[in-house]
């Protein structure tokens, strides 16, 4: 334990991934930056009688060669994704759970929609009992907290566990709220991130009722197109992110060196509506700045944002202009991108994503691409590296993330030279 003055900053040490373009944090990585799509037909259920039949969905993964028989049925897809990266993230680590306080490691796993698809499958049971029996672990496996808790027993980890729904900023917040647990002296490390897996027919036919969803279905790749003029709404994908954060001092003093240090953020609201940005943009742009001034970054310094990119007519544009407001005349030199043009949107773990993708470009110096942004929207006008990665300098990136509800989250990420200096 170490006082509280040596705890202000909160690195990056270790990432999992288990997404539509890779099973590991190094193959989607490799994805991404080669503008990689990883949206085909739905293969999860029949779709033909639908609008929508297209989804980023994982493929090649095999929850049993994780999880014992046991455990696989007492739970869900989403938390077999967790748990997988949960585990590469600690592994990337270097995390030697002998050797740590496992009461001074917690866990934030965050999702969106849960365990929809057993919910829905147990609906199915109850009405047709020839389908089977409601399993006796279906309520529980399906709860928004089990991802989280289920990889703390994998682990054995006894520090502060939680879950939290933002919608589509669940992933991000894990972060926010990771670190806040780190600068409480609450935990030395927190294991956290966000996983989603809800590619079911309700699902599809509720969004479809919404009108939110592309109906791009005979062109798969192309139909996430963020920031694109023919762009006509998001593709629905599942996925898990997980990083480790640590206190700087934790970190050095086993002599880990992150990939980033997470250098500050905040969340707004909207009040406005339960599925629409407000136009006005004032809380998007309020989430961007505040995350600036508590991180102490000017706009001229950012070099990278992840965006939250949706390709829905209305986030993306709020969300551009919200960038230019808030950048001003640094709003030209900025680059920015949407990884959702390749992996859709995984909800619950797209924060998440966007996480990795910051940190990883601070590593490496480079950002991956907007891909299929032909015919850029006049009201989209900043730089969303088209089509290739770009190699770039990067010290500071900021990750976006707005939820259903009006929900906004911003975290800006940093060079940890100096947190572990």
């Amino acid at each position: 334990m170490t006082g509280g003055g040596e705890r202000q900053q909160a690195v990056i040490t270790g990432l999992g991934a288990v997404t539509p373009v890779g099973n590991d944090r190094e193959t989607t990585w490799r994805n991404l930056l080669a503008g990689q799509s990883g949206i085909a037909r739905i293969t999860a259920f029949e779709s033909n009688g639908l609008p929508t039949r297209i989804a980023g969905e994982v493929k090649g993964f095999d929850p049993a060669s994780l999880l014992t028989t046991k455990r696989l049925r007492r739970s869900a897809r989403f938390t077999h994704f967790a748990v997988a990266a949960a585990r590469e993230a600690v592994a990337d680590a270097g995390l030697n759970l002998e050797s740590e306080d496992l009461t001074r490691i917690g866990v934030v796993i965050n999702c969106a929609v849960a365990g929809f698809d057993t919910v829905e499958e147990s609906t199915r049971r109850l009405l047709d009992p020839d389908r089977g029996q409601i399993h006796p672990h279906f309520v529980s496996s399906s709860l928004t907290n089990m991802p989280a808790c289920e990889v703390s027993i994998d682990l054995g980890l006894h520090g502060p566990v939680t879950a939290s729904a933002l919608a589509c900023a669940s992933g991000l917040y894990a972060i926010l709220e990771a670190k806040r647990l780190i600068l409480s002296d609450e935990a030395d490390v927190v294991v956290c991130g966000g996983t989603d897996a809800g590619i079911t027919p309700v699902m599809f036919a509720g969004l479809n009722a919404m009108g939110v969803l592309s109906k791009n279905n005979d062109n798969p790749a192309a139909a996430s197109r963020p920031f694109d003029s023919r762009r006509d709404g998001f593709v629905f994908s599942e996925g898990a992110v997980v990083a480790v954060l640590e206190s700087a001092v934790h970190a050095r003093a086993r002599g880990k060196a992150p990939y980033a240090a997470v250098a500050g953020g905040a969340l707004t609201a909207d009040a406005f509506h339960v599925s629409a940005p407000n136009p006005d943009g004032e809380m998007t742009r309020a989430s961007i700045s505040v995350a600036l001034q508590r991180s102490g970054v000017r706009p001229e310094e950012v070099d990278y944002i992840c965006a939250h990119g949706t390709s829905t007519k209305a986030n993306d544009r709020v969300e551009s202009a919200a960038i230019r407001s808030v950048f001003g005349k640094a709003a030209d030199e900025v680059a920015v991108s949407s990884p959702k043009s390749m992996v859709g949107h995984m909800i619950g773990a797209a924060g998440a994503l966007a996480t990795m993708v910051c940190a990883l470009s601070i590593r490496d110096n480079i950002v991956p691409p907007t891909i299929n942004l032909d015919f850029p929207d006049p009201e989209c006008d900043l730089d969303y590296v088209p089509h290739k990665a770009r190699p770039l300098e990067v010290r500071t990136s900021v990750a976006n993330a707005f939820g259903f509800g009006g929900q906004n989250c911003v975290v800006v990420f940093s060079d940890p030279e100096a947190a572990i200096a």
